[in-house]
């Protein structure tokens, strides 16, 4: 980028601020994944009109456009991988309404995930997408990134909960898509294609979310096993036996020691696995169905199930689940978190293949997450400054996805494929499949300024933790 490009950038930003010193382009050089890429500069401004301004000089110029939100991506989504221009759009913060009649949500994408669901529970609805990171992730993230979470299982991800979007085109046009009706079957459904589109489409500027109403009452369950396998088999046989949980999450054994030498709550150490069960709906609904879902789990071999009596108890069993992630990084400097996902019934098959994956390349191999869809969380230990581990971690990762695709499963569940997946999509889509992907990239950004180096591999690109 030339300083003729800056001085451009310059006098197009009128309301915001334009970044150049290195120190404060740092701050915009890595998110919650791997690698370093300097962006040449970071624009920070909540006039849509100016980025639209930028949109059209950049696709001019051919220069990069990376969208950001808070950069709590795991996948390498926001990384500045060939320079040019970061847009801040954490900064866009001010629109939050809830319309309640209409059952939506009218947000600006640097709104907190966690601020929607707030605003949305004030008046008796919920917005159920529900990201552990929702307390610091942009809702723009979230879209980008087609995120999910626990309460996936009964209600979809993102993209099931966006009916409206407006975005700014590669060329630098303003466009709506969708709109405040939850039908709408106009044309192409440019918004599903939008969402989960990683910011290589376009930039997102506005979005209209749908609501529910938010359940009456919920009810916890903890049933805890011998045998990861087991664990995998009650949660197949409760997902067929007619009950849908809002959540089921599974935690290993090394998940269950590492938050324990953590913030000690009481788990048992010698289990191999537990999954936490979260009901919701009528409150006489939920007790019933707790009790059979304790019945379900005692079948299939649980050697003890609770139901815990009081509030707190039940929010002492889930914090438990909220700390593993601090609580492995304890025992290691770096984790890689992999989000790979299988159908239903191939949770046990890949909770043995997990398993056997640890031995094989003696890695610190960690199994949570929201086991219920499928969507399990391995997530590795490692040191990054021991490079001989690091290489055992990248043939550890290609595996868990070969396992993954193998069993009719995906790369990613919800973290997205940005740079740390993209070496593997061929491996799941075809090369058909990537190319007709690749086809619709080029027709809506024909000079790959949006977010070039996400989704599509590099030739000859692989999966790089060592350097």
């Amino acid at each position: 980028m030339t300083s003729a490009h800056v001085k451009e950038i310059i006098s197009i930003v009128k309301t915001g601020r334009v970044l150049t010193n290195e120190s404060d382009r740092y701050s915009y050089s890595f998110d919650g994944s791997f690698g370093t890429y300097l962006p040449d500069v970071v624009i920070q401004t909540k006039s849509v009109e100016e980025l639209a301004a930028l949109v059209k000089l950049a696709n001019r110029e051919k220069i990069p456009v990376y969208p950001r939100g808070q950069a709590t991506s795991l996948s390498g989504g926001p990384l500045p991988v060939k320079g040019g221009m970061v847009f801040d759009l954490s900064v866009m913060d001010d629109l939050l309404e809830i319309h309640e009649e209409d059952l939506v949500a009218i947000v600006s994408p640097g709104v907190l995930t966690s601020n929607i669901h707030h605003a949305a529970e004030r008046k008796g609805l919920m917005y159920p997408p529900d990201p552990s990171s929702s307390h610091v992730s942009t809702i723009g993230g979230n879209l980008a990134e087609n995120s999910g979470g626990p309460r996936g299982l009964k209600y979809g991800v993102t993209k099931d909960y966006v009916i409206g979007l407006e975005m700014i085109t590669p060329q630098g046009e303003i466009i709506r898509t969708g709109g405040r009706t939850v039908k709408n079957v106009t044309g192409y459904d440019l918004t599903k294609l939008i969402v989960g589109s990683e910011g290589t489409l376009g930039i997102i500027t506005k979005a209209i979310l749908r609501l529910i109403p938010k359940p009456p009452a919920s009810e916890t369950v903890m049933a805890i096993f011998n045998s990861l396998v087991d664990a995998g088999r009650a949660i197949s046989k409760i997902l067929s036996s007619g009950i849908l949980p809002s959540k089921m999450e599974l935690m290993d054994q090394a998940s269950i020691i590492a938050v324990e030498n953590y913030q000690p709550s009481g788990l048992p150490r010698d289990a191999e696995a537990l999954i936490l069960i979260e009901l919701d709906g009528h409150p006489s609904a939920v007790i019933d169905e707790a009790e059979q879902v304790s019945k379900v789990c005692k079948e299939v071999g649980a050697r003890k199930v609770t139901i815990p009596k009081t509030k707190a108890e039940t929010e002492e069993v889930w914090k438990a689940r909220k700390l593993v992630s601090p609580a492995i990084v304890r025992i290691k400097p770096t984790k890689i978190s992999e989000d790979a996902t299988v159908p239903r019934s191939k949770i046990p098959e890949m909770c043995r293949r997990l398993q056997e994956i640890k031995k094989k390349y003696n890695v610190h191999l960690v199994v949570f997450g929201h086991a219920g869809d499928g969507n399990l969380h391995p997530n590795i230990i490692a040191d990054k400054s021991d490079k001989e581990e690091m290489r055992r971690v990248e043939l550890a990762v290609t595996e868990i996805f070969e396992a993954a695709v193998q069993l009719g499963g995906t790369l990613s569940g919800e973290h997205g494929i940005g740079t740390m997946k993209a070496p593997f999509m061929e491996m799941e889509l075809g090369a058909e499949g990537l190319d007709m992907m690749k086809k619709i990239k080029q027709a809506w950004d024909p000079n790959n300024i949006m977010n070039p180096g996400k989704i599509f591999p590099e030739p000859g690109q692989k999966l790089v933790l060592s350097e």
